[in-house]
């Protein structure tokens, strides 16, 4: 299971990491339509990790 939450969140991370790069209004404050759902993604696994991490 950790193996497989760590791929999903370097994916994640991957994901908002290239969107964000490229894209004005993520740059800022506020997520653009695309990206917030992409930001939501990579918190929750990333907060899905550091709390399986602290755990184990």
């Amino acid at each position: 299971m950790a193996d497989d939450l760590h791929t999903r969140y370097m994916a994640a991370t991957t994901t908002w990491r290239t969107h964000r790069a490229g894209c004005t209004t993520c740059q800022h404050s506020t997520p653009c339509k695309t990206g917030a759902p992409l930001n939501e993604r990579f918190t929750r696994l990333q907060d899905a990790y550091l709390n399986h991490r602290r755990s184990t």
